[in-house]
């Protein structure tokens, strides 16, 4: 896995020299103004932004404590180091480290692995859900050709503008809505009717491949005996609140990092509703975050979205992103060393730990790696 990660790296790593070097001959970029853009910058407001993500942690680590309370009930903030170890090792590692905040709630909670996978599948639903909602409401007061400028980096979304602009337009105003619905109704329809769910994937996919078909009906059925997490419509509300209400937060810090660019008028006077697409544009690039690496297709993203969006200089664009980049990603990284090495524990070893943990407990659901 290193090794085919190490190849990976390096073929990303030189297709973005060539890139860079391509870009350089034929695209004007004043290194002087990129700078004078940084200094110019509102520090306060780039700070304030940097408080609302840790106070999305505390959002996180009550989110979770309330989705395990049916098996076991721990203090709301307690698992908070658990959600900063866990988006750092995502930060330096990339997303194969996505697993390590199960694997830490596990140890930490001594619950089985295969339930706090099944509660981070819920989170991250909730949190689709809430970004989509966002999204949709904000995108109401959006003209249909920005949002499918700002989600251009989507393949499907590109290629449906290509044959179908309005369906382009449609899917990206509504499709993450559409999915996150459809995500939603099949984990209900995995926690009321699991074992059947589980029987007719198993089938199903057995059909191509008996080992997939196989996988795929463990899998179901590791979730179902796993997502005993909210019992009661007012669990469901209180989970969705939370959820809500700390989207909101990063958003805020979003939108507060790109009116810290006083020296940019299209950015200084970013609207709410703009800023979301930003937030999509962001979001899409970092779905296959790898380490390092990632950090620049991310800003070149996010920067080429802030120029097509509203028009600002490649150089106030480029520091906008790369500060984005930083005040919601990296800013994590401090925080979440120091208390790793207050827990005693190695964020690169916690990677491959939690990542065996996941194919054991996905082999022997019955196995309760967390002892």
């Amino acid at each position: 896995m290193k090794k085919k990660q190490l190849i990976l790296g390096s073929v990303v790593l030189a297709a973005f020299a060539a890139l860079f070097i391509w870009g350089r001959q034929r695209f004007h970029f004043d290194f002087g103004v990129f700078r004078t853009q940084l200094a110019e910058a509102d520090w306060r407001k780039i700070a304030a932004g940097i408080a609302c993500i840790y106070l999305a942690f505390v959002f996180r680590s009550i989110r979770w404590a309330a989705l395990l309370k049916h098996n076991k009930k721990v203090p709301p903030f307690s698992l908070v180091g658990t959600q900063v170890m866990g988006f750092t090792a995502i930060a330096l590692i990339g997303r194969v480290a996505d697993p390590v905040r199960p694997y830490l709630v596990s140890k930490k909670t001594g619950l089985p692995l295969s339930s706090q996978f099944a509660v981070y599948i819920v989170e991250r639903l909730f949190d689709a859900g809430s970004m989509a909602l966002i999204f949709s409401i904000a995108m109401l007061w959006i003209p249909e050709a920005d949002i499918v400028k700002a989600t251009s980096h989507s393949g499907m979304v590109s290629t449906m503008e290509h044959h179908s602009p309005l369906l382009a337009a449609f899917f990206a105003r509504y499709g993450g809505l559409a999915l996150t619905f459809a995500g939603a109704l099949f984990l209900l329809a995995v926690r009321l009717w699991g074992p059947a769910v589980a029987s007719f994937f198993e089938h199903s996919f057995g059909l191509i491949s008996k080992k997939l078909g196989t996988a795929i009906g463990d899998k179901i059925r590791t979730f179902h005996s796993g997502l005993d997490t909210m019992r009661t419509f007012s669990e469901f509300a209180v989970t969705a609140s939370v959820s809500i209400a700390m989207w909101i937060l990063i958003a805020f810090a979003y939108l507060i990092t790109c009116q810290a660019f006083t020296a940019s008028h299209e950015l200084a006077s970013l609207s709410p509703s703009k800023c979301v697409l930003l937030m999509i544009a962001s979001g899409g690039a970092s779905i296959f975050q790898l380490p390092v690496i990632g950090w620049f297709t991310q800003i070149g993203i996010v920067a080429a979205a802030i120029t097509g969006l509203i028009g600002a200089s490649p150089e106030a664009a480029t520091a906008c992103a790369a500060s984005l980049l930083f005040v919601t990603f990296l800013s994590t990284i401090p925080a979440g060393l120091i208390w790793a090495q207050f827990e005693h524990v190695s964020l690169r070893k916690l990677a491959h730990e939690s990542e065996v943990a996941d194919e054991i407990a996905v082999d022997n659901p019955a196995t309760n790696v967390a002892e």
